[in-house]
């Protein structure tokens, strides 16, 4: 069914506590997945190279978890009750079912029967420390602002965005 099976990497320490605690927590994760589901995981490549306003993300394929540093030291308890199930979940879903919806009925599953975790598909995370510069449109219904990438491919013309409010097109100028 897969391409190829997933690589089992060797636990790694970081000289970071909190992001020691996540590795600690992940392993855990797996230990109750592995009594639970009554088989065994490869363990996961990990690594805090995540920017941006993602906490997390899985690669199926890879076997690789990617954590936000800079959201992990503002929410630390909620990465491990939360984020780090969450993306272990993605994993175990990929190994169990093959290619599925990244949030669909396998996942939400998983994440009651494993952890009893209320299945979300995105973090309430302030992000103001991670949020990059941004450009001010406008539509009828007031001020959008747009990350720099969405103003950059509308300066270069690849794209054009509209209000989710209204559904005008967004203006880099204030109407007249």
């Amino acid at each position: 069914m897969f391409a190829a099976k997933p690589v089992n990497h060797p636990p790694v320490t970081f000289a970071d506590p909190q992001q020691q605690n996540i590795a600690t927590q992940i392993e855990h994760c797996y230990q109750l997945a592995e009594t639970q589901l009554g088989q065994k995981f490869p363990r996961p490549e990990i690594n805090f190279k995540l920017r941006g306003k993602s906490a997390g993300t899985a690669h199926l394929q890879l076997n690789k978890l990617r954590f936000n540093p800079l959201l992990l030291k503002d929410n630390p308890q909620a990465f491990v009750d939360d984020v780090v199930p969450h993306e272990i979940c993605h994993l175990i879903a990929f190994q169990l079912y093959g290619r599925v919806k990244p949030h669909g009925l396998e996942w939400q599953r998983l994440m009651r029967q494993l952890y009893q975790r209320q299945p979300r598909t995105t973090h309430s995370f302030n992000t103001q420390s991670v949020e990059g510069k941004t450009f001010e449109y406008f539509c009828g219904c007031g001020p959008v602002n747009l990350s720099i990438r969405r103003h950059n491919k509308v300066v270069r013309g690849d794209s054009q965005y509209r209000c989710r409010k209204c559904g005008h097109n967004l203006q880099n100028s204030k109407p007249s």
